[in-house]
Formats: structure tokens, C-alpha cells, sequence
């Protein structure tokens, strides 16, 4: 099972001032399943969430089929950051989400990636084929990996690439066979890749992929939590929607 966990300490990312007894008592935390493609954004909302509430979020990062399996086997995730919108909405009908709280919280897009600045020009990369391995997320529980999968079939390059291809078991994974050279590009998620200038890249035009919409849904184990309630709105809110945009995410507004 491919998955880390990431927590935000109220405590420690406070300005600096003590906390008052009543503050402390009234702070609670709440365990969040986070799609990995969201991994870098999600940290920095979760140390927003912190400051502004003083509550704490517990992240763990993995593929989204693999939390659903997860979520319906009794996971303690009060709240699914997805990386589609069918498994929040699926949690509702079969029971482990909370009617009415499924939203998008981000729409992703996909990235053809190199660490190596001279690797990836465009679609002209993938028709050349000269490369020993390209690497996505494994399209049976990653969004992200079924979007790589339609983009190279619209481009009629799939059944070409497909023996040359490597599957990580989430878009996390995928990104790591690619920095450490088990491939030397791979499509990964923008949002993993905005905050460098390294390397070498093409932003996958989004007509040739189903949209990537990304949906949060508060889960039956969280619905009494006051940190879980909270951190949905919070997630609604401007501060989370600014650091979404940085991370390259279109929001739904």
C-alpha cells in the first residue's frame, strides 16, 4: 500500500503566542485521505487550517481507488480529498459519506514531465518515441493515470508507447519513478511540478483527456468531528482557493 502521512501541529505553527486553556481544549484534529497528486497543496492549506482554527490535519497521501477500498473497509478518514469525482459521490450512496457535502475542490490538470530540460517539446516527444520509458499512475486507481492513458490515445501514440510504460501505484509513486530516473518522462499531475523551473515540460491541452475533476466529500466517521466540518469550509474558502490556484488547479467557481 503506497501511501505517507503528513500532520500540522496548531501548537507549532501558531504565531507564536500561547495558546490559552480554553483554546487547547476546544482543538481537535481530523484525519484527511488526500489524493497524491494534491500532496504539496494539501500541506500548505493543512498549515492554513492550523493557524486560522487551531485544529490539526492529519493527511495521508495515496491513490484515490486505493482510499476508496480503504474508506469502505472502516479507514479512520473523516474526510476524502479525491482525485476524481466519482468516489466522493460513490461514498454517498453506498453509505460512508455525508449527504450534500461532495464539492470540487480543484480541477487538475496533466503534465508530461522531465526532470531533464531538454527531454519533453510537446506532442512531437510522444510520436518520436525516443525513449527507453515513460512512466503514469496506475489508470485502475489513479485519475491521473486514466488521463495519461486518453491523452495518448487521442494523440494515436498509446499502442506504441504501451511496452515502454511503467505504473506507479499512485501519481506520487509516478513522479518518483521520474525523478529518480526508472523513466525518463512521465505525465504527472501540474500541480506537482509548478513550483520549479527545472526540468522540461508540456502542459497536455485539456481536450485531449476528460476533464479532472477533483471532489472532497465529509465521511460518516468525521460528521460529528468539529475539526472534520471544519476543515471542508475551510477547503470552500479564499485562503484555500489562492494556495489551490498556486499549485496550478483550476477552481469550480
Amino acid at each position: 500500500m503506497y501511501f505517507t502521512r503528513f500532520a500540522i501541529t496548531a501548537a507549532l505553527l501558531s504565531s507564536g503566542a500561547l495558546l490559552g486553556v480554553s483554546s487547547v481544549a476546544s482543538a481537535a484534529s481530523v484525519n484527511v485521505a488526500v489524493a497524491a497528486n494534491f500532496t504539496d497543496a494539501a500541506k500548505e492549506i493543512a498549515a492554513a487550517f492550523a493557524e486560522t482554527t487551531k485544529h490539526e490535519a492529519v493527511l495521508s497521501f495515496g491513490a484515490t481507488g486505493q482510499f476508496y477500498t480503504q474508506i469502505t473497509q472502516a479507514a479512520p478518514f473523516e474526510v476524502f480529498l479525491a482525485a476524481d469525482d466519482q468516489r466522493p459521490t460513490q461514498a454517498v450512496k453506498e453509505g460512508h459519506g455525508v449527504e450534500n457535502t461532495v464539492f470540487t475542490y480543484a480541477i487538475g490538470q496533466l503534465v508530461l514531465y522531465s526532470p531533464n530540460k531538454n527531454t519533453v517539446t510537446g506532442p512531437e516527444t510522444l510520436k518520436e518515441n525516443s525513449f527507453n520509458k515513460i512512466a503514469i499512475a496506475n489508470p485502475e486507481t489513479a485519475p491521473y493515470g486514466v488521463a495519461a492513458v486518453q491523452a495518448m490515445t487521442a494523440l494515436n501514440v498509446y499502442d506504441t508507447l504501451k511496452p515502454k510504460i511503467v505504473q506507479g501505484q499512485s501519481i506520487g509513486q509516478t513522479y518518483q519513478f521520474i525523478q529518480t530516473g526508472n523513466a525518463e518522462l512521465g505525465f504527472v499531475a501540474l500541480g506537482q511540478v509548478s513550483q520549479t523551473s527545472t526540468g522540461s515540460r508540456w502542459v497536455v491541452p485539456q481536450d485531449l483527456y476528460k476533464p479532472i475533476r477533483q471532489d472532497a466529500v465529509l465521511l460518516k466517521t468525521g460528521s460529528d468531528n468539529p475539526a472534520a466540518i471544519a476543515f471542508i469550509e475551510f477547503l470552500k474558502g479564499d485562503t484555500a482557493a489562492k494556495i489551490i490556484q498556486k499549485y496550478g488547479y483550476a477552481l469550480d467557481r
